[in-house]
């Protein structure tokens, strides 16, 4: 099937699917989590044939595209978070009351079509599918060809568990040609969520007419300020650094207050070398720890996605909020400080999407957030900003109920607005 005639079907299948009550949905998701569990051996088998054609990968991306049980049990029990989550379709966000008798409600309703390229995690791919579903959305995807083989296991899967669904409203895209012929097709598709490197989103927004919810690089940043407790900033830093590190949200650049830095950094050095992470670091962080490898411009600039941190001491909690917002990709930051002064400013200047305080960045995801999963972090501002989850998903229309009403009685002045708040 040719990409146009995969969103044709996904443009048909989209209102059937938008009008499926929710305990249909529901049922569908219970058949995805049932059928990944019977059909898990093909799936690992699937996965272990990309596996050893990707062998010569590097080992971040392999852990990336690795499909084990954890991984599995882990999306099983997302499905079951997602499950719970109330109907995200119909829900009166506004309601007022025009004039007597003319009722205006702005309600939830889904996106559309919505196409999603992603990097060689197969676990994303049944995160989006099944956030889609539960939104109301048909979808493309068009995950990593790394993951090829298990990407077509798991698209079968579920595509055969949701036969309880409109035929079309999931389909798989493979090559490089159909995101080309995808960028063209503005009137089937109504979304697109690139997931990837600042280069490869702003290509994307380059070459289409869709409109572009961009899941841009992970450039995020731990500020230790002067007042942080130290045994807590050295837990944290560990943690967003190597808690899994091939991931959007760990840190790969560590401010630290001139301060704290002499008592702060050998712990956390020697923390983080116990993890095996290779550390950079500015002219002052290589005087108090000399076998720290010299960090350049470009370290600043750079997602390792690897067991490597760069490290900076700033003179102020505004030089550490100015590196952010000059080198961060508007992804996930956090402060460790027990002076809320600091935190709120931190908070409030900060350009990004996630903002912690005394809390590591690898809370920045949809299951932990409650959203059931994400389709991404959207780094841009509008319309969905953070983990994208249901909500994000979701558009709204405006429906208005009368009794006959014309505009002409509102225009000579016969008849006047209301305009009173109605409960939603």
């Amino acid at each position: 099937m040719n990409t146009q005639q995969a969103a044709i079907d996904a443009r048909n299948a989209a209102p059937q699917l938008a009008a499926t009550s929710l305990a249909v949905r529901n049922e569908a998701l219970n058949r995805i989590a049932t059928a990944l569990t019977e059909h898990q051996r093909e799936l690992f088998e699937a996965n272990a044939l990309d596996m050893q054609e990707g062998n010569d990968l590097p080992q971040p991306i392999l852990k990336r595209l690795a499909f084990t049980p954890e991984k599995l049990q882990g999306l099983l029990d997302g499905i079951q978070s997602l499950i719970a989550l109330p109907d995200p379709l119909g829900v009166v966000r506004k309601a007022t009351e025009l004039a007597p008798a003319l009722e205006l409600r702005q309600v939830s309703c889904p996106i559309g079509v919505i196409g999603v390229i992603f990097e060689s995690r197969p676990d994303a791919f049944v995160q989006i599918a099944t956030l889609c579903l539960k939104s109301g959305n048909a979808v493309l995807l068009k995950g990593g060809r790394e993951a090829l083989h298990t990407n077509r296991a798991l698209h079968k899967v579920i595509r055969d568990a949701t036969d309880n669904l409109p035929v079309g409203w999931i389909q798989l895209l493979e090559t490089r040609d159909d995101v080309q012929e995808m960028l063209k097709l503005s009137s089937l598709i109504d979304l697109l969520i690139p997931r990837g490197s600042n280069a490869f989103v702003q290509y994307i927004m380059d070459n289409t007419r869709i409109p572009v919810m961009g899941h841009a690089e992970g450039l995020c940043h731990a500020y230790i300020d002067a007042s942080a407790d130290i045994p807590m900033a050295v837990s944290l830093t560990v943690d967003a650094k190597t808690q899994a590190v091939a991931v959007c949200n760990a840190i790969e650049t560590l401010l630290v207050h001139k301060k704290i830095a002499p008592a702060f950094l050998p712990p956390v050095a020697k923390a983080l070398r116990e993890k095996n992470v290779t550390l950079l670091g500015c002219e002052e962080t290589r005087q108090i720890l000399p076998d720290v490898l010299p960090a350049t411009e470009e370290d600043w600039r750079t997602e390792y996605l690897d067991y490597k941190l760069s490290i900076r001491i700033v003179p102020s909690l505004q030089e550490a909020i100015s590196h952010i917002n000059r080198y961060g990709s508007h992804h996930t930051e956090m402060i460790v400080t027990n002076n809320k002064e600091a935190a709120d400013a931190f908070c409030r200047t900060v350009d990004s999407a996630d903002v912690f305080w005394n809390a590591s960045t690898r809370f920045a995801d949809g299951f932990r957030f409650g959203l059931g999963a994400e389709v991404g972090i959207a780094t841009g501002k509008l319309h969905a900003r953070g983990p994208v989850g249901l909500e994000g998903l979701c558009t709204y229309k405006w429906l208005l109920q009368g009794n006959g009403q014309c505009v002409a009685p509102f225009v000579s002045g016969e008849q006047t607005f209301t305009h009173n708040p109605l409960k939603s």
